[in-house]
């Protein structure tokens, strides 16, 4: 019995999960703290791979968002306070210097932390992640033209379920190559609560960070898929990561967006290149 109750209690000092008001984090593991942040809608465990690839070396901590995944959703603004919560968990963990690890949104967060925080930072690796995705989606609207309120946004919050269904699995399949992959990325898309999807996404649209990453001292690594061209992607990427200092830049060939997936073995390899 007494055996059986020290296995209890290594495990959940091994795997714990933190609650905070927009977020929770499932951590694991000794060593240096390595923080994942997932993309919109997905949840923390999207990085499970990769970290049972990356081994024991590190402490992991995987973030999940509020209103994804059945986490409770929190008011708007959404994007900036999930900002705030990151920073302060990072903060009260105390791990030295992180290292995160994000994708599209969580690439984001990650730049964002690191620029006004750079003294949290340590390393960044940006998977897929634009600092402002407005610029590539709609280059003539500002940022003060985005508003909650706009047609786009009441016809997705009016969807039906088998609209909104339709719409998410066109979403899904077209981020990624692995078709086993896209049930999985819709039913994250359908769990999300309906005014985060939407409204969340309006948070997004208005960031632009391509000033404020002058001020990221952290070496970073950005990876990027070549969808739709490699040309295309490279000309993009040297324009808005223009003010980074401290990047290299690779581009993984044949992939969609979610390049955990579509080239799962070869970001593995910069991934863990990188961190050694």
């Amino acid at each position: 019995m007494k055996k059986l109750t020290l296995i209890v209690v290594a495990v959940l000092i091994s795997f714990i999960t933190y609650a905070q008001q927009s977020i929770q984090v499932e951590k694991r593991g000794n060593g240096p703290a390595v923080l994942f942040l997932p993309g919109f809608t997905c949840p923390g465990e999207i990085w499970d791979e990769t970290v049972d690839a990356l081994g024991s070396n590190f402490q992991y901590h995987q973030v999940s968002y509020a209103g994804f995944n059945g986490i409770d959703p929190i008011d708007m603004p959404w994007y900036e306070t999930i900002k705030r919560d990151l920073k302060e968990y990072i903060t009260k963990q105390k791990p030295g210097k992180a290292i995160i690890i994000g994708h599209s949104m969580g690439g984001m967060l990650a730049m964002d932390i690191a620029a006004e925080s750079p003294e949290l930072v340590e390393k960044l690796i940006l998977v897929d992640a634009l600092p402002c995705i407005r610029q590539l989606m709609m280059p003539h609207v500002k940022a003060d033209d985005i508003t909650y309120d706009n047609p786009y946004n009441q016809r997705m919050l009016a969807m039906n379920e088998e609209e909104f269904h339709q719409n998410a699995r066109y979403m899904a399949s077209s981020m990624t190559n692995q078709s086993e992959k896209v049930d999985q990325l819709t039913a994250w898309i359908e769990a999300a609560d309906r005014k985060t999807y939407t409204y969340g996404y309006t948070d997004l649209l208005k960031v632009d960070l391509r000033e404020e990453i002058a001020g990221i001292t952290a070496e970073t690594l950005i990876l990027a898929a070549d969808f739709p061209t490699k040309e295309a992607v490279s000309e993009n990427l040297n324009n808005q990561f223009a003010k980074l200092n401290h990047k290299e830049i690779k581009i993984a060939e044949g992939s969609k967006h979610f390049i955990m997936f579509d080239q799962k073995d070869w970001l593995i390899k910069q991934v863990t290149a990188f961190l050694q």
